[in-house]
Formats: structure tokens, sequence, C-alpha cells
């Protein structure tokens, strides 16, 4: 298809070189057959380069465009797996939410059944013993107020 837009343009750019020309010659004199054909391979040939040259500006011009929408293509793919991680790590993390709570509620539970079932003993006091204690006076002992110098 690209091949049959080229060849149309090649033809068209063809003719009309030709007519360029042969005006310009028509105003310096008559043409004769041998340079009417000449006129026209030479605008064949000068057709098929420029419709090349076009044809490759026209790619150029497309492979921008196409890049960008490669690029959106991309980043929309890439948008869609994080939303889907996303919803991912939310349903991990409500689970665990939902883990917490029951589990919260099961040693809750648990720890209410248990206090129902038995209290805990009390502490028992602790043994005497038969070490002797210290009065408070023996515990302080007097203060000298001498110092070394007033002995001397």
């Amino acid at each position: 298809m690209a091949n049959k837009t080229i060849k149309t343009k090649q033809k068209s750019l063809t003719t009309e070189i030709v007519e360029s020309i042969e005006t310009k010659l028509s105003d310096a004199g008559k043409a004769t057959k041998k340079m009417k054909k000449s006129i026209e391979k030479s605008a064949e040939k000068l057709a098929k380069k420029l419709a090349k040259l076009m044809h490759k500006a026209e790619k150029k011009a497309e492979k921008p465009a196409k890049a960008t929408e490669k690029k959106v293509k991309k980043e929309a793919a890439k948008a869609k797996k994080n939303a889907d991680k996303a919803i991912k790590n939310a349903k991990r993390t409500a689970k665990k939410a939902v883990e917490a709570v029951t589990e919260a509620t099961n040693v809750s539970a648990a720890a209410s059944s248990q206090s129902a079932r038995k209290p805990a003993p009390a502490p028992k006091p602790a043994a005497k013993t038969t070490r002797p204690t210290r009065s408070k006076a023996a515990a302080v002992s007097p203060a000298t107020t001498e110092t070394p110098a007033d002995t001397v």
C-alpha cells in the first residue's frame, strides 16, 4: 500500500517537472521529440529520488509519534501493574488486620476464661528469720567534730 502511494506521488511529480520544463522550453523555442524524451527520462529519475526523500521525511515524522505511543502504552501497563500491586497489598494488610483482631479476641477470651476458672493463689508471707536486727543507735556512729589540725 505504501508503494502505491509512493508511485502515485512519483508520477505526479514527474508530470509536474515535465510540464514546467516544457513551458520553459516553449518560451525559448520549439522542442524536438528527442529533447522531450530526454526531459521525461530525467524527470522520472528526479521524481523517483524526490519521492524517496519525501517518504524518508514522512517516516521520520511518524517515528517520534510511534515512540510516544509506545511510551504511553508502557506507562499505562506500568500504572495498571502498580494498581494491581496496591490492591494485592491492601488485601494482605486487611487480612493481617482481621487475623490480629481475631487473635486479640481469642487471647482476651482465653484470659477471661482463665480468671473465671480459678483465682490465682495469694502470695505466702515471707518466712521469719532469726537474724538479729541492728538498733538505730548502733547504726548511726557518733560524728567527731575534731579535725586533725585541732588535735595537735
